[in-house]
C-alpha cells in the first residue's frame, strides 16, 4: 500500500514528542508499505534528517517556512476563525506541494499527524483518510487559562474556543481517527468521539534500555525545555517540591535535561540544580540519575519521558494527570503524587530505601516491557488502514 503522510515538523531529530511518535511509526509502517513523506519545516533541517528518514520512505518533501510566512499566517487564522495552532502551518505555498504530490503518486491512504495538518486534505475526499489527533489541544491551552499571565488570557480563551470547534470540526474530514490514550479520547468534543481508536507510543527498548553506570544526580527530569507544561512542571518541582527535599536531604542535587531551555528554566540554575540542555545521547541523563520526577500540571497525552525512564529501570514519580494516560498502578510500578509535600515524602523515601526503589524500578519495567512497543502500538493503526 501507499501512504502519504502528511507532519506538522521533519521528525527527526526526536526531541519532541509528535517527532518521535511519527519516526516510529514511520519506521515500522515502512516495512509493509510504501511511505511518501511530506513534512512542514519552520528551523534549520538537522544534517542527519534526510539521511535516516530515506531509510524508510520512497519520497520525501519538505517544504520550509519563514517567520514572515509565519506572521501572515497567524493574521490569516485571526481573522478567518481557524485556531492559531492550525494557520501556524497552514499557506499555500505548502497546498500547492500536497496538491502536485498526491496527484503524482496517487496514494492509497492519507495518514495526518495532529490536526495541524488537516486543513491540506479536505480537497481530496475520494482518499481515504486517518487523523491522529495525539493530544487534545483544545484541553491543554485550557489548564494554561488558570496559570498564564493575565495579558495572555483574552489570547488563550479564544484559542481555546476555536480549537474545540476546530477538533469537533476536522472529525468529519477522516475515515479514520486515533489518540494516544483513552483520556485524551474522552476529551475530544464530539459526540462520537467513541469511534476514535487508542494508538499508545511505545518506547525503542533495544536503545532504551538499563545500563550500569555511575550515579552523580539524585533527580532527572526530561523534555523538551522549551514547551509550557515542562516549563510548568520543573518551575514546580524547584519551587514547591524541593525546598521539602532540601530541608531533609539537603544534597539532593535535580538535573534538568532537554532540548532548548527557556531563560525562565535557566535561571533555575544553580549548585543543587544543574541544567544542561540539549545531550547527543539523553540515555547518559538517565543512567547518571536515581530518579525521574514528573510532576506534570496541564499535561496532555502519554509521556514519553516516563516510558523511556522506566525502560531504563529508574523509578519514576510523576502526577495522577499524567499517570492517567500511561495506566501504571500507583505505589507499585510507579509513585504518585498531586502536592508539593506528597511529591517531597516520595523523593525522600526513595532515596533512603534502595530496595522500595530498586522494586518500583523493576515493576516499572516490566509493565513498559510487556505494554508499550511500537511493533504492537502501530500494529493497530496499520489495521485501521487496511480498513479504510
Amino acid at each position: 500500500m501507499k501512504l502519504f503522510i502528511l507532519l506538522s515538523r521533519v521528525p527527526y531529530p526526536l526531541e519532541k514528542g509528535d517527532k518521535l511518535r511519527a519516526f516510529n511509526q514511520i519506521k515500522e509502517l515502512s516495512k509493509k508499505h510504501q511511505i511518501i513523506l511530506f513534512a512542514l519545516n519552520d528551523d534549520k533541517l538537522d544534517d542527519k534528517a534526510l539521511h535516516e528518514l530515506k531509510k524508510y520512505c520512497e519520497a520525501i518533501s519538505i517544504v520550509n517556512f519563514s517567520k514572515f510566512t509565519i506572521f501572515f499566517n497567524l493574521i490569516r487564522a485571526f481573522f478567518n476563525g481557524n485556531p492559531m495552532q492550525v494557520g501556524y502551518f497552514y499557506f499555500s505555498k505548502a497546498q500547492k506541494k500536497v496538491d502536485e504530490l498526491i496527484k503524482k503518486h496517487k496514494p492509497d491512504h492519507i495518514y495526518c499527524q495532529l490536526i495541524r495538518t488537516a486543513e491540506y486534505i479536505k480537497k481530496f475526499p475520494h482518499i481515504p483518510k486517518t487523523l491522529d489527533y495525539m493530544d487534545v489541544f483544545s484541553k491543554g491551552i485550557e489548564r494554561r487559562i488558570s496559570s498564564d499571565s493575565f495579558c495572555l488570557k483574552p489570547f488563550l480563551v479564544m484559542e481555546y474556543r476555536r480549537l474545540l470547534k476546530y477538533e469537533k470540526k476536522a472529525f468529519a474530514y477522516f475515515n479514520n481517527k486515533t489518540i494516544i490514550s483513552e483520556q485524551d479520547k474522552n476529551l475530544i468534543p464530539h459526540s462520537e468521539k467513541n469511534k476514535i481508536v487508542v494508538v499508545p507510543n511505545g518506547v525503542d527498548t533495544s536503545f532504551f534500555k538499563p545500563i550500569q553506570h555511575k550515579k552523580e544526580f539524585e533527580l532527572l527530569f526530561n523534555g523538551n525545555m522549551n514547551y509550557p507544561p515542562n516549563i510548568e512542571s520543573v518551575e514546580y518541582l524547584v519551587e514547591k517540591v524541593m525546598p521539602f527535599v532540601w530541608n531533609k536531604l539537603p544534597h539532593t542535587r535535580l538535573l534538568i535535561s532537554g532540548a532548548t531551555p527557556n531563560k525562565t528554566v535557566q535561571d533555575l540554575a544553580s549548585e543543587k540544580v544543574i541544567v544542561t540542555g540539549w545531550v547527543d545521547d539523553i540515555r547518559i541523563n538517565f543512567v547518571k540519575s536515581k530518579i525521574l520526577v514528573a510532576p506534570m500540571q496541564i499535561s496532555i497525552g502519554l509521556q514519553n519521558k516516563l516510558l523511556e525512564a522506566m525502560a531504563m529501570q529508574l523509578p519514576c514519580i510523576t502526577s495522577t494527570l499524567a499517570n492517567n494516560a500511561l495506566g501504571a498502578k500507583p505505589g507499585e510500578q510507579i509513585l504518585v503524587a498531586d502536592s508539593p509535600e506528597q511529591y517531597a515524602l516520595h523523593i525522600i523515601d526513595l532515596l533512603q530505601n534502595e530496595s522500595k526503589a530498586k522494586q518500583i524500578a523493576m515493576n516499572g519495567y516490566h509493565f513498559v516491557i510487556n505494554n508499550f512497543n511500537w511493533q504492537s502500538t502501530t500494529s493497530i493503526l496499520e489495521k485501521l488502514i487496511y480498513e479504510k
